[in-house]
């Protein structure tokens, strides 16, 4: 669904500028050669697009709906791994509880509803803890989009040199829910560089000769400009067209 890309920073002795050549080097490292998504380094939304939607939320299920690959021998080839569609998709927004002393030194919890969502895909093999994504709705145009991006790694908490060596991208998804159901649908990587070449759209990126692929690099601000005259348009993405889409069918309303 996404990628990490490895990354090692110290932000008080690196300047900005060496951290993308740093950033791009990792990224080659972590092998990302075999991506259907297109990432980008900075978030796709603006805070002030975001917005909550308290009907993702519950159990779902997920099934790959379209499109398939078709190889060279007319087979067709699901792009999607298991643990994508063979794990139940929790869809939870995050609330963050604290403890504060009162004016009379007692405690007492202070609850803070974020504005965004944890995506823990649940299965019965202990490898299934480890997939968890934030997930940021927004709005543009009167259509809705989600961010997606790694929120966490149970190994994490066992190896300082793993924690320290990873950092996140996003990938878009134009999302559609309705009622008992949900449709997500990611901006493909191959579609991107398409629109690229033909000069549809003003991004910065950076190529990756050796996998091959597309990096966005501009900022939020850049992207968001992209999504408002773009992405609801279908002669300029057609969001149906897409190699990575997802039906999730509604299996409880409320988590746990």
């Amino acid at each position: 669904m996404t990628a990490y890309l490895s990354l090692k920073i110290n932000e008080k002795k690196m300047r900005p500028k060496k951290i993308l050549p740093l950033a791009l080097t990792f990224l080659l490292v972590a092998g990302c050669t075999d991506f259907v998504m297109i990432c980008s380094l900075q978030p796709f939304f603006l805070e002030k697009n975001v917005i909550l939607v308290p009907g993702v939320e519950g159990i779902w299920s997920s099934r790959a709906v379209f499109p398939v690959v078709t190889t060279g021998d007319n087979e067709k080839t699901d792009v999607w791994f298991r643990a994508d569609t063979a794990c139940n998709w929790e869809i939870e927004r995050v609330i963050v509880r604290t403890t504060q002393k009162t004016a009379k030194g007692n405690d007492t919890t202070v609850v803070n509803p974020m504005n965004y969502y944890e995506v823990r895909l649940a299965g019965n093999t202990p490898d299934t803890s480890r997939y968890v994504f934030r997930m940021v709705l927004f709005s543009i145009r009167d259509n809705l989009y989600a961010d997606f991006s790694p929120s966490g790694n149970p190994s994490f908490t066992e190896s300082r040199l793993t924690k320290e060596n990873y950092f996140p991208v996003h990938t878009l998804a134009r999302v559609k829910v309705d009622g008992g159901s949900m449709n997500l649908s990611w901006l493909g990587a191959d579609y991107m560089k398409e629109m690229i070449e033909d000069k549809r759209v003003r991004v910065n990126y950076k190529w990756i000769e050796s996998s091959k692929r597309l990096l966005l690099t501009g900022t939020s601000e850049q992207l968001t400009a992209m999504i408002e005259r773009y992405a609801g348009e279908k002669r300029f993405i057609d969001w149906e067209d897409q190699l990575a889409m997802l039906h999730l069918n509604r299996k409880n309303n409320l988590l746990p």
